[in-house]
C-alpha cells in the first residue's frame, strides 16, 4: 500500500445535500451513479453504495436556490477500491452519452460530473503502488490528461450500482480564506497540510494525498451561502474515539470556534460557514 494511500485516522462517510427536485436527484444518483436508495419519504432520501452504508442524504426544497459565488461544495469525491471498476463506470458513461470531465492526478484516475443542481462530483480511483511510475517519490497532484483507451481496455462489465464497499474518498471546498481555514483545520481539527497550489490547500489525516481540498478560487470576498440554499448542508468527520473528540472540541473552543451539540450529535462550522458534523 502506497504511503499516500494509509488508513485515515479521520476521514468523511456521509454528507447531506439540499436539492430542487427530490425525484429527479433520485433518479440521477441511482440511474447515473449507481447508489441504491435506502430510505426515502416525501421531502427526503438517504442513499448508499449498499442498505448498511447510508452516504449521501438528500433533502427537497422548492423555495432553495444554488447560489453561484458563495462558499460550499466544490466536490464530493466517491472512492473506488478497483481500476476496472473504474472503467466499467467510464463505459457506462460513455454508452449513455452522459457528459463527463476525466483527469489523471498522478496518483489517481478520475471522472468528474455535476448532478441536476451543479453539485459536483468525482468518482475516483487511487493508483496502487506497482502502477505508478517509478518517479513518483513525493505527493504529485498534477491534472494531466486521462488516458480513456487505457482505462477503458480493463473494462470487466457493465455499471448497474455503486460497488458496495465504495466510500467518501474526499471533500473538496470553497473557503475564502485560507489562512484562516488552516487556523481552523490544522489547528483546531487536527489535520496535516499536504500540498499547496494557487489558491489551494490539500490536507489529510493519517498520510493519504488528500482528505480534504480548500481552495478560495471564488474569491476570498465569496460570501457563506443564505440559509436553505441549495447544496451542501454538512459533512461528518470520522474520529478515532472520545477522547479525540473531547480533544478537538476543546482545541476548537481555544481558537474561538462554537461547537454545539444538538439531534445527537456535535456540530461546528468552519471559517466559511461549512457545517460539519463530528462523529464516532
Amino acid at each position: 500500500m502506497s504511503k499516500y494511500h494509509r488508513k485515515p485516522i479521520t476521514y468523511t462517510s456521509q454528507l447531506s445535500l439540499t436539492v430542487s427536485n427530490l425525484q429527479e436527484s433520485i433518479l440521477y444518483y441511482t440511474r447515473v451513479i449507481g447508489f441504491l436508495v435506502i430510505e426515502q419519504d416525501e421531502g427526503a432520501a438517504i442513499l448508499g453504495p449498499n442498505p448498511e452504508s447510508p452516504l449521501l442524504f438528500l433533502t427537497a426544497s422548492k423555495k432553495g436556490r444554488k447560489p453561484l459565488r458563495t462558499t460550499g461544495l466544490y466536490h464530493f469525491a466517491l472512492l473506488l477500491k478497483e481500476r476496472d471498476q473504474l472503467a466499467n463506470f467510464l463505459g457506462h458513461l460513455l454508452e449513455h452519452r452522459i457528459p463527463y470531465g476525466s483527469a489523471d492526478h498522478i496518483l489517481t484516475e478520475a471522472l468528474y460530473l455535476n448532478d441536476p443542481d451543479g453539485n459536483g462530483i468525482e468518482v475516483y480511483y487511487d493508483k496502487k503502488d506497482t502502477e505508478l511510475e517509478a518517479s513518483v517519490d513525493s505527493l504529485e497532484m498534477a491534472t494531466l490528461p486521462l488516458d480513456q483507451e487505457d482505462l477503458i481496455s480493463v473494462r470487466s462489465g457493465s455499471w448497474t450500482t455503486l460497488p458496495e464497499n465504495t466510500m467518501v474518498g474526499h471533500m473538496h471546498l470553497h473557503v475564502n480564506d485560507l489562512d484562516l481555514a488552516k487556523e481552523f483545520y490544522i489547528d483546531g481539527l487536527g489535520f496535516e497540510i499536504v500540498a499547496h497550489y494557487p489558491g489551494a490547500l490539500f490536507i489529510s489525516d493519517g498520510g493519504y494525498h488528500h482528505h480534504l481540498g480548500l481552495n478560495i478560487w471564488k474569491g476570498e470576498s465569496a460570501p457563506v451561502p443564505p440559509k436553505d440554499s441549495l447544496g451542501l448542508d454538512w459533512y461528518n468527520l470520522v474520529l478515532a474515539d472520545e477522547e479525540k473528540r473531547e480533544r478537538i472540541i476543546q482545541q476548537l473552543k481555544d481558537l474561538s470556534y462554537e461547537v454545539s451539540e444538538e439531534a445527537g450529535g456535535f456540530f461546528t462550522k468552519d471559517p466559511a460557514g461549512n457545517l460539519i458534523r463530528l462523529d464516532l
